[in-house]
């Protein structure tokens, strides 16, 4: 499953999710969260529902539900799981036992049990989990982060400088997300950048969660997805040096350390050369 460009659409807006077929996007996440109000929640499940219908096998389609403690959980799953989506988007998730949580509510409804990407620091408590997600990894399609609910809960003005950088607090918050998502061996997906007209901050941005070990990112207009796209998908440049590590490791069994083009490789650069080759083949 490539999850370089996950694009958030609003589920009560059916026009929104045909037009972002053919934006090019990895994998859609079908909203029935924040952007549906109240009043609209059963007229999104209906056209989310629908819209799966007639995509299977066109792109990788994921609903986010409502949080589990809000009492709507249940109608979104119960509407929707019989079209098959192809994962579901956890939001406010607090560890492994959210996602144990959300597959006993899918046991009951007996209708399937699609990976689950959790969206695992929304809350304090979410932060405090990272590292239980290791317990349930076989259930994820991947870990992804958020901060604008952190922030908000703990009372913070903002989460970002004046330049757009994150604060202190939530730096630690994205490395810790990162190495949970590494501890359960699954997918960490970068945050949204939500100035979506600054194009050069967001290939700034997303070029920066490519270095640190993010393999894709979530965005929120259709016009950063190519964006993302060329800065999680590995250059022509590293695929080359990765093969010319792995080649050197096979053409010489056994050894612990190596030299190539003048620098030493061994057994850490060995392992990122085959994840990223890895990564490469989808």
């Amino acid at each position: 499953m490539r999850l370089r460009s996950l694009l958030f659409v609003p589920g009560d807006r059916p026009e929104r999710m045909e037009k972002a077929l053919g934006v090019g996007a990895d994998a859609l996440i079908l909203d029935l969260e924040d952007s549906v109000t109240a009043a609209k929640k059963t007229q999104a499940r209906h056209s989310v529902t629908d819209f799966l219908r007639r995509t299977d096998g066109v792109v990788l389609r994921f609903v986010r539900i409502n949080p589990l403690a809000g009492g709507l959980a249940e109608a979104d799953l119960a509407a929707v799981l019989v079209a098959r989506p192809d994962g579901l988007v956890l939001p406010k998730s607090e560890g492994a036992e959210s996602v144990r949580d959300l597959d006993r509510r899918l046991a009951v409804l007996d209708m399937g049990f699609p990976p689950i990407l959790p969206i695992a620091t929304e809350t304090p408590q979410g932060v405090f989990g990272l590292g239980e997600y290791r317990t349930v990894g076989a259930r994820l399609a991947g870990l992804t982060w958020g901060v604008e609910d952190l922030s908000a809960a703990i009372g913070a003005i903002s989460a970002r400088e004046q330049d757009a950088s994150f604060t202190e607090p939530y730096k630690v918050v994205r490395s810790l997300a990162l190495f949970g998502a590494a501890a359960a061996n699954v997918a960490p997906v970068e945050t949204v950048f939500p100035d979506y007209r600054n194009s050069a901050g967001l290939a700034q941005y997303a070029k920066c969660g490519m270095r640190d070990g993010f393999v894709g990112m979530l965005a929120i207009h259709p016009e950063q997805v190519p964006i993302i796209n060329e800065a999680f998908t590995p250059s022509a440049q590293s695929l080359e040096h990765a093969r010319a590590v792995v080649a050197l490791f096979e053409a010489n069994p056994g050894a612990g350390a190596l030299s190539l083009d003048g620098s030493m490789v061994d057994a850490p650069h060995l392992k990122q050369a085959l994840r990223l080759l890895k990564r490469a083949n989808g």
